[in-house]
């Protein structure tokens, strides 16, 4: 019965949308001044969030029906939810992928919730969403270029090659050649972005929405907002640009012992727009990539420690931050001014890519951000308890706070014998960590709505930087 009642439910609303949608749609295209334009988002837009309503309503069901009857805690049910994660995270990735632009972004940050999300959800997310995103056409590519600089790529470049050598989200990267024969890199905006922007946000809405509605204690209302106030500062590469100097400037006044080991490509700005931005191209492995780092006279213990000293400086003495740390947006190269050592070996410079997403913390955040680790170094419960509070956690919960930042239980984070810096990521304590978020589910949901989103934005750069360096250690 209730079954029934969902799906009525769902028909209504479709029909209710799709005839008030029609009416507006024909007027909006009537008297725009872009008739065109309009014309595509009231096509495409449509489709879009048919797509959102689908999958939500899918999700749903599948969990409500396949769920129904089996006793709380039985194995029977686990065996049935782990095979309805599977494919609601299926149904997820591919509403992903269909849509672009911002979902795939969701799809990334699911992927680094390890701490929240059913591991289901985390590995699909994690093999797919950073390495598979859908690629503009050249056309497209050509497009973009035509509305931004009025010309297409041969007639501004010397060389432009039409196939891209990455695609992420909203962007991809071409490499070029300027009149004057510097090899530069080209990130171009996916064409959609910019005109599909309000109404995916909104698609991403309803379907948290919908999900938080059925199941109370699924609560990604936070990530909604996150996503509404990081969004617009992506998409215009100049605020990007700016971004990619600032950070640099602020390693050679606050940071000089090693402003030289950490660098970002050079902006050209009379051929960079909201839309486009070009940089100078830079020859260098992945942080991720072991071999290769080896390969240049490197060790990756070196790499490991630059990677932390480099985003400790931006969090605790800077306070502005680079929040987007993960393998592909941080490249590896021997210094350019350092001479190998007696052993052959060379200094690694840190190279940052994808400047698109800075927070700056103010600086009572930065001071009772440092004494939280500190304390939580030296295992000191009290101090644990008062910046975790300070921090916006509350007295409630603080120890899942500390658990969050350590991803260990608060048994573990107490205890003195322990190091707490050190996470071996093997699959015992991968297993540990799913059980403690599957007992604390609705603690640590409602944990990460109270906290600032400056402060959530700490904790995904955290959860890049602990990926990053468990693949150079470990």
């Amino acid at each position: 019965m209730a079954t029934r009642s969902l799906w009525r439910s769902r028909a209504k609303l479709a029909i209710a949308a799709s005839a008030i949608f029609t009416g507006s749609a024909a007027a909006t295209i009537a008297t725009s001044e872009d008739p065109a334009t309009t014309l595509k988002l009231c096509t495409t837009v449509p489709v879009r969030l048919a797509r959102d309503t689908i999958t939500a309503a899918s999700i749903v069901f599948d969990y409500q029906y396949s769920l129904w009857g089996l006793p709380e805690g039985s194995v029977e049910r686990s065996k049935v939810k782990h095979k309805v994660h599977l494919r609601s995270a299926h149904k997820l990735q591919e509403l992903c992928f269909k849509n672009g632009g911002i979902y795939i972004k969701l799809g990334q940050h699911i992927g680094q919730l390890e701490y929240l999300v059913p591991q289901e959800y985390v590995q699909t997310m994690r093999e797919s969403m950073l390495n598979k995103c859908p690629v503009s056409s050249y056309d497209q590519v050509c497009e973009v270029f035509k509305q931004e600089l009025g010309e297409t790529p041969d007639k501004i470049f010397n060389e432009f090659d039409p196939v891209p050598i990455a695609s992420a989200s909203l962007a991809q990267v071409h490499v070029a050649r300027t009149t004057n024969g510097q090899k530069v890199a080209v990130k171009v905006q996916h064409i959609h972005m910019t005109d599909t922007a309000a109404a995916d946000r909104a698609g991403v809405e309803l379907i948290v929405n919908t999900l938080h509605w059925f199941f109370p204690s699924f609560d990604y209302r936070w990530l909604v907002a996150e996503i509404r106030e990081s969004l617009p500062k992506e998409l215009d590469f100049l605020v990007e640009a700016r971004n990619s100097e600032k950070c640099l400037e602020n390693f050679q006044k606050l940071s000089p012992h090693i402003a030289d080991y950490v660098y970002a490509p050079k902006v050209h700005w009379n051929l960079s727009t909201s839309k486009l931005l070009t940089m100078e191209f830079m020859d260098a492995a992945q942080v991720n990539d072991v071999k290769a780092i080896e390969r240049l006279g490197i060790q990756p213990t070196e790499v490991a420690k630059l990677v932390s000293q480099a985003f400790a400086e931006m969090m605790f003495k800077h306070g502005f931050v680079h929040c987007d740390p993960h393998a592909a947006n941080l490249l590896v190269r021997p210094l350019p001014s350092g001479k190998r050592s007696l052993l052959g070996k060379r200094k690694p410079q840190l190279i940052l890519l994808d400047h698109g997403l800075y927070k700056e913390l103010d600086f009572n955040t930065r001071y009772n951000y440092a004494s939280l680790w500190k304390a939580l170094i030296l295992a000191d419960a009290k101090s644990i308890k008062e910046n975790s509070v300070k921090l916006g956690a509350g007295e409630d919960l603080y120890a899942l706070f500390a658990g969050i930042l350590t991803m260990k239980p608060w048994n573990r984070v107490v205890d003195p014998a322990l190091d707490h810096l050190v996470i071996q990521g093997n699959d015992s304590e991968r297993s540990e960590l799913q059980m403690y978020a599957s007992q604390y589910f609705s603690q640590i949901s409602e944990l990460l709505r109270r906290l600032p989103r400056v402060i959530l934005l700490m904790l995904k750069t955290n959860d890049c930087l602990r990926a990053v360096n468990n693949s150079l250690v470990f």
